[in-house]
């Protein structure tokens, strides 16, 4: 039979079939598991169960040489760079750890990091003792307990200022699997990330579709479209990134104010309800509501809300109040 390279249309019906037998089987695995074991026990091992599920489908298929149900759907086969030969053992073993257990780990890493980010000094007993209740050998205790040695390295400045960059990383994943998507759009040659980076392509039965270019042309359009999105977004977080720095410096700047400005006579009774205690270069946001300006700054810093009534607002719009208590 003639094979030619797998179009975009193709790819995707066969990732969107994959994708409905693996929830097929995580859901009937999820079922079973919380039957024998109880609804608490469940909680604890779901997303690992769900794992479990997702390596036993491509370990059935991709790893032992055969078709998944989608690429069987389809009528189309993986083959490796030189389009001549099925991938090696290494490469489909390479895509199906990519594929299914690196996002596992790397969503298990994050969470862990930012827990103990936030958690901090005053919360150590709390996690100590959580941690001494969860299983001691599971990865996320191994991971809990890695991160605690190494936050706690870390002064409380530094802890501080690591946590925005965790909030980016997450940012930078996310937009780098759309641009990945979008070139896919263009390209057609790799629909996920773990593909890419096994190089493991695909060929397809010829004649059993329609005008593969038409197709591959509308698709291109799409990825322009996408890439175009993509990038008023960058600028758009580009931008409030480069807001939420002004506004730091400009806390940098009024710091250093003078006892008097500061403390402008007002009574005690003018609090700030972050840090609770006696307003310090109030700052209003658009609500009305007066903070701390360093304490509505490093709250605007993971929510950009107004931490009374939850009114959503952009920290260019705070308003610094001089003379003020």
């Amino acid at each position: 039979m003639p094979l030619a390279p797998a179009n975009q249309s193709q790819l995707i019906r066969s990732s969107q079939k994959d994708e409905y037998y693996q929830s097929f089987l995580r859901n009937n695995a999820n079922e079973a598991f919380q039957t024998l074991a109880g609804s608490k026990l469940w909680l604890d091992w779901r997303r690992e169960i769900e794992l479990l599920s997702d390596l036993t489908y491509y370990g059935l298929t991709t790893f032992s040489g055969y078709q998944t149900l989608g690429e069987e759907y389809v009528h189309m086969v993986q083959v490796d760079p030189s389009k001549l030969r099925v991938p090696s053992r290494a490469r489909r073993s390479l895509f199906v750890l990519l594929h299914s257990f690196f996002p596992y780990l790397l969503e298990k890493v994050l969470v862990s990091l930012v827990n103990e980010l936030e958690g901090g000094p005053a919360s150590g007993r709390g996690a100590r003792q959580r941690q001494a209740a969860s299983r001691a050998w599971s990865l996320e205790a191994i991971l809990k307990r890695g991160m605690q040695r190494v936050v706690g390295l870390l002064p409380e400045p530094q802890r501080k200022a690591c946590l925005p960059g965790v909030s980016i990383l997450r940012q930078a994943l996310t937009l780098m699997q759309r641009l990945h998507v979008a070139l896919f759009y263009i390209s057609g040659s790799f629909y996920h990330l773990s593909k890419r980076a096994a190089a493991i392509g695909y060929l397809r039965v010829t004649g059993l579709q329609g005008d593969d270019g038409t197709i591959r042309s509308s698709y291109r359009l799409l990825g322009a479209l996408s890439l175009l999105q993509l990038l008023i977004t960058v600028c758009l977080q580009l931008n409030n990134f480069s807001k939420k720095q002004r506004a730091r410096q400009e806390w940098q700047l009024y710091r250093n104010l003078s006892p008097q400005h500061t403390n402008s006579g007002g009574p005690r009774g003018a609090s700030c309800m972050l840090c609770l205690e006696e307003r310090r270069h109030s700052t209003s946001t658009p609500c009305g509501h007066l903070f701390c300006w360093e304490c509505i700054t490093e709250w605007c810093n993971t929510k950009a809300e107004c931490p009374l009534c939850r009114e959503k607002f952009q920290p260019h719009r705070l308003v610094y109040l001089r003379n003020c208590s």
